[in-house]
Parts: C-alpha cells; structure tokens; sequence
C-alpha cells in the first residue's frame, strides 16, 4: 500500500517539476536529469525508462516529506 501512496505522490512531484521548469522537457534540468539517471539512453527499453521515472518520482516524493 505504501509503494502505491508514494508512486501517487511521486507522480504529482513529477507534475510539480514540469510546471516549476515550464513545461520545458528539453530544457537544462530534464536534459540533465535523463543524461545522469538513463545515461545516453542507448539498450534501455522503454519499460526499463518507465520504471527508473516512476523510481526517481517515488524518491523525490520520500525526499520532499523529509523536509
């Protein structure tokens, strides 16, 4: 149940960072984070991309609450 309640609040972070940066996806924060977290993205399928983005949003959601 946790996991589910954190991938919820993980997606809303992700939705928060979108409209922080300005629904720029291409732009120097997302160019930067897809580069150190997918690496150039070459061999990762699109499943594997998908888990490690709903990771990192589960991460910002259990980081964010620590504050």
């Amino acid at each position: 149940m946790r996991h589910v309640i954190d991938t919820i609040g993980g997606v809303y972070e992700l939705a928060r960072l979108f409209v922080l940066s300005k629904g720029r996806l291409r732009g120097a924060y997302w160019t930067w984070r897809s580069t150190t977290a997918m690496g150039d993205g070459v061999g990762i399928s699109p499943g594997a991309r998908r888990a490690g983005i709903f990771e990192y949003a589960r991460w910002v959601r259990r980081m964010r609450r620590l504050m």
